[in-house]
Formats: structure tokens, C-alpha cells, sequence
């Protein structure tokens, strides 16, 4: 990945940029090749003599790309990045020689509207351009590019002391074309931006790397204008190839709350801790009983989703989804995870906002009768609403944490009544959400399917991880959905906690941290350790994760690369980091 904080792109060992969306993370997309084909839209520079070689790795400090590529005359380096945003978005795309003369061949397939429209293509002032409806693209090059086939295609030659550079701009179609910028000067701005950004981590410990390179990520996903995080920048690639669990992530979960606050306060980015924050309270403010799961980068609700038949899917994996009928869904836990966020928010330092509290208040008197209601839970089953134990647990929360907030903070409200509230959950997810005769949580009530979730019963405070009950949940989840090492979120076979879609999803890395987590809280230290080294280790080769995982294949899964994935190596990183007296702070510090 590579971007500017307001949209990404993505890019393939071979040089090949698959996906772009411009000029926001949620625009249409101008590169479609990673969910279709070539002529779906992609932009090309590879050598024209098969690779002997490639590898690849961010510069230091940066989301700089350097991708360097060995033939049998030579070797070259592709250097991709974007700088960050000023006006319009750029994509800078520089080749520059390490030995011998090589030749290069360069394609541009334009395609606007997710892989769809024909742009109309011309030469303006010296400057390649291509226009559909409200979009536009131009291209600036020292290389002479011609058409061909509905695109746009180079040979050209790199030899000792050259270098040729690219650079391709959006900008709204009634508008001028943008200015003109120098892509060496581009390189050194973008390189000093992100290093700065970068030394202003705190974090110490023996996985310094990793935890700088994932907040990297999270700041990459972030949309700069308003302070929200995307879950991932792409739509639609699938939990298991082939496979119809495909989704657009390029939104904003409230799930994602307490551990983007987390993530970032524990690496030292306040700033961007408070624009999130902010961003949160912009987006659900208004009536409680209109709380969504999820938001447009700007706290957009309406979020319709349909299929786009024309794309093929990435693998054949089908449909392609555009939008996210997700957002229309009741699930109870996000009101938790509000409540979390917030008041970590007050115990980390941000500075108060003056009408959160009220707004928590109402949160809370919506949720004082809505709580009892079934739901479509964490993992946004699209199928009947059940009494998920998770999501009944993170109701639970939201009053404790507004509990908490009274005696940490003085703020003002009914706490004994919230106290009595809060007990009578703990009391019937105790009776209802447990089965004694296995001693272990299940999924729902009255039903005996396990599922990871059940891992935040002990990181959330509602009960300690000694608990015999918990214990015997760890190990339940241990014998059950434990694969190769890792965790699936639940088993999605027929009879087996289906949630009404084919059977087939990769294990779920989030819930691979949570076990960590939670392995640390009971003092299993080598084991989490061990649990943690795995997750790092299947990272791709510039240290990128998905959501998901397939443990036999060694292929990442899902949308990609995906911040709730991490925003837990964060945070399980510092629980790990941890004072031994003090093992797991994870958000169970200072709760329960």
C-alpha cells in the first residue's frame, strides 16, 4: 500500500498498480485490475525481460515503496509513492538504474467507475489527460507514451546516470489542470514527512519494528480531513477465495473505537488520538436510537450497498459489493465500545469536550431497555438476530465504563441505578450465556456454537482470566477453533454457528491477538509470546496484514491491508511489553 491519507493504492510484486480510488478512499475506483481484469483498469511498469529477481521493502521510516528488480542485463529500482495531500492526489512513480542498461516497458489502462468507463484520452498542454463525467487523470512524464488497445503504452531504456520519473494527478474534470510537481522534490518532502511522523513513536520494547510499521498503516488509513480510520482500503476481497464473503471496508466501524484509541495514544500520536476521537463524537451524535456500526469518512450514514456484475472478482470470487448494508444492522456491542472509547479518551489525557458526557448520557438511556433485544452481533450475521454473549458483555460496558467515569472523573449521573443495570447483565449473561456442563461461554443463548469473541469476556473486565469459567472458555476455543496455530472467529459449516452464507473463511488474525492477550493475562507468557511470533511471521513481505488468513496455502485473506488487524498487533505488542507485575493492560486496565 501507499498513500497520502485520504486514499491509498495498491501495488503488486510485478509493479503494477490493481486498485486506486480517487480522490477518496470510497471514490470510484480509476484501477480496478484486483477485483476483475487487466482491461478493468491498472498501470503497469515492469521490465521488458523476464525478472530474475524481485524484492521489496518500504524505505526506512516511510510508506515509500522500493521495489527493486533483477534481469539478466541489469537491475532497476521502481520507487512508488504518494505525497501527501496538498491539493490533488498524486501517484509518483520513479525508475531509477542500480547497474547495467535495462529495458522497461510501461502500461496505463485507465478505466473510471470501478473498472467500467472509457475515459476520452488527449494530449493538453504538453500533458497526457483522460476524462469521464466528473473525473479526470493527467499524466507527466519524460517518457513518451502513445496509444494502443484502449491504453496507453512506453518501451524505454534505464541506463547508468538516468532516471525517469512519472507522475499522475486527479483532479475534477471542470476544473484547470493542476500544477505541475517535481517528483524528485516530491520524494524528499514525502520522505521527510513520514520519518518525522514516524520518530514521534514512543513505544520501547523488543517489537519496536512491527509496532512502528502498523501505526504507519493506521495512519495511512486515516482521512486526514476528518480524523476517521478505515477499516481497510479495498471492497471485496474475499474471506475465501471463490468464496461470497465479500465486503467494502472502506468505512468507519465504531468497533474499531477503543482500539484505535489504544493504538495511538500508546504509540505517542495524541493528535491523532483526538481528531479520532472527535471524528467519533461528530458521527454518532444526534438521537441514541439512531447509533450505526459503521460511517462514511465524513460521518456519513447512508452507505447503500449493490453488486457491480462487471468485475470478476478477485478470483472469481463473487459478488462484488459496492457499499455496506451492514451499517442498517442492530448490534448492541458498538454502544460499549463508545462508551470505552470515551472514557479512555479521559483517562489517557485528551481534552474533555465539553458535550460528550451528555451525549453518553443519552447513549445509556437508549440502551437501558435496548439491551435485552437480540441482535446481528459482532461478526454482522446476515441471518436472524440472536442474544449474542458478546454483545450483551459489551453492554455491560457501556455502563460500567459510565460507572467508572463517575468515580474516576466526577462526572454526574444516576450511578446507582446504571450499578443495578450493570449487575443484572453480568448476572444473566452468567445464567443464560454459559453452559455448565461443558464449562465454557457460547455464542448466544441457548446455543452451544463457541466463538472467539468470547475472548473479550476477560479483556474487557467483565470477568477476571483466572475465572474457572473463563478458563475453561480458553480452552473450549483452544480445542475448537484453534487451526495450525490460529483462531477462527467461529465455525461457519453447516450446523456449526452458521450464519446462513456457504461455509468457508480463513482464521481471523484479530482473534488470533485476542488469545495472546488473554494468554498473558493468565501468565502463559510463552505461549503468547509464541502466539504473537506466529501472527508477525505471516505478515507479507513489507510487513502488511489482512483480516484473515488461510494457515494450510499460507495466503492472507480479505480486505487489505486491514487496520483492526493492526491496531491488535499494537496493542498486543504492548501488553506483552508490559511490567511483569503488570502483564496485559489491554482495555481491561483499570476495570473490573
Amino acid at each position: 500500500m501507499i498513500g497520502d491519507t485520504q486514499t491509498a493504492a495498491l501495488v503488486s510484486r510485478s509493479g503494477s498498480i490493481d486498485w486506486a480510488c480517487f480522490p477518496r478512499f470510497d471514490s470510484g475506483a480509476c484501477f480496478a485490475a484486483l477485483l476483475g481484469e487487466r482491461d478493468n483498469g491498472r498501470w503497469s511498469i515492469n521490465t521488458v525481460e523476464r525478472p530474475v529477481r524481485t524484492t521489496r521493502r518500504y524505505r526506512a521510516e516511510t510508506l515509500i515503496l522500493e521495489t527493486d528488480i533483477e534481469v539478466a542485463s541489469g537491475a532497476v529500482r521502481l520507487i512508488d509513492f504518494m505525497p501527501i495531500r496538498g491539493g490533488t492526489p498524486d501517484i509518483v512513480r520513479i525508475v531509477e538504474p542500480i547497474r547495467g542498461q535495462v529495458a522497461m516497458e510501461a502500461e496505463l489502462v485507465i478505466r473510471f467507475d470501478y473498472g467500467r468507463t472509457v475515459p476520452w484520452v488527449r494530449r493538453q498542454d504538453g500533458t497526457f489527460t483522460a476524462t469521464a463525467g466528473p473525473d479526470a487523470l493527467c499524466l507527466r512524464s519524460d517518457v513518451e507514451l502513445h496509444g494502443e488497445n484502449l491504453a496507453s503504452v512506453a518501451r524505454f531504456d534505464v541506463t547508468a546516470g538516468d532516471r525517469r520519473a512519472f507522475v499522475l494527478t486527479w483532479y475534477p474534470s471542470h476544473r484547470d489542470l493542476p500544477e505541475r510537481i517535481d517528483p524528485m522534490l516530491a520524494l524528499a518532502d514525502t520522505s521527510e514527512w513520514w520519518r518525522s511522523w514516524s520518530q514521534r513513536c514512543t513505544f520501547r520494547g523488543p517489537w519496536r519494528e512491527p509496532v512502528a510499521a502498523s501505526l504507519r498503516v493506521l495512519k495511512a488509513l486515516t482521512y486526514g480531513p476528518t480524523g476517521g480510520v478505515v477499516a481497510a482500503p479495498t471492497m471485496s476481497l474475499p474471506e475465501w477465495p471463490g468464496g461470497v464473503r465479500n465486503w467494502d471496508y472502506r468505512y468507519c466501524w465504531l468497533r474499531d473505537a477503543t482500539l484505535t484509541l489504544y493504538a495511538l495514544m500508546l504509540g505517542g500520536y495524541t493528535e491523532e488520538a483526538a481528531a479520532w476521537r472527535e471524528w467519533l463524537l461528530r458521527a454518532v451524535a444526534g438521537a441514541p436510537t439512531d447509533l450505526q456500526i459503521m460511517y462514511g469518512l465524513g460521518g456519513e450514514r447512508r452507505l447503500p450497498e449493490y453488486e457491480v456484475p462487471w468485475l470478476t472478482g478477485y478470483e472469481q470470487s463473487r459478488p462484488v459489493r459496492i457499499g455496506n448494508a451492514a451499517h442498517e444492522q442492530l448490534q448492541l456491542d458498538v454502544y460499549g465500545e463508545v462508551m470505552d472509547a470515551l472514557h479512555e479518551a479521559r483517562r489517557f489525557g485528551i481534552a474533555p469536550d465539553r458535550w460528550a458526557w451528555a451525549l453518553q448520557r443519552k447513549i445509556l438511556a437508549s440502551l437501558e431497555s435496548k439491551w435485552k433485544e437480540p441482535d446481528q452481533g459482532i461478526w454482522e450475521v446476515r441471518g436472524p438476530r440472536r442474544d449474542f454473549t458478546h454483545s450483551k458483555v459489551m453492554a455491560w460496558v457501556a455502563f460500567d465504563r459510565a460507572i467508572k467515569s463517575i468515580e474516576a472523573f466526577g462526572m454526574k449521573g444516576p450511578v446507582d441505578h446504571w450499578r443495578a443495570i450493570r449487575a443484572d447483565i453480568h448476572e444473566e449473561v452468567c445464567a443464560r450465556g454459559y453452559d455448565r456442563d461443558r464449562n465454557t461461554f457460547m455464542q448466544a443463548y441457548d446455543r452451544r456454537e463457541l466463538d472467539a469473541s468470547l475472548l473479550m469476556i476477560p479483556l474487557v473486565g467483565f470477568l477476571p482470566a483466572t475465572d474457572p469459567r473463563v478458563i475453561g472458555t480458553v480452552e473450549a476455543i483452544e480445542r475448537d477453533l484453534v487451526e495450525e496455530g490460529f483462531v477462527l472467529r467461529y465455525r461457519t459449516e453447516s450446523g456449526r454457528g452458521s450464519d446462513g452464507l456457504p461455509p468457508g473463511e480463513g482464521v481471523f488474525l484479530p482473534c488470533s491477538f485476542w488469545l495472546a492477550d488473554v494468554y498473558a493475562q493468565l501468565g502463559r507468557r510463552d505461549d503468547a509470546v509464541g502466539l504473537f511470533q506466529r501472527l508477525l511471521n505471516i505478515r507479507n513481505d513489507v510487513g502488511l496484514l489482512s483480516e484473515e488468513f488461510d494457515p494450510r496455502s499460507g495466503r492472507l485473506l480479505g480486505n487489505f491491508p486491514q487496520a483492526f488487524s493492526h491496531l491488535a498487533l499494537v496493542n498486543t505488542a504492548c501488553n506483552l511489553t508490559a511490567a511483569p507485575e503488570r502483564p496485559a493492560r489491554h482495555r481491561c486496565q483499570d476495570h473490573g
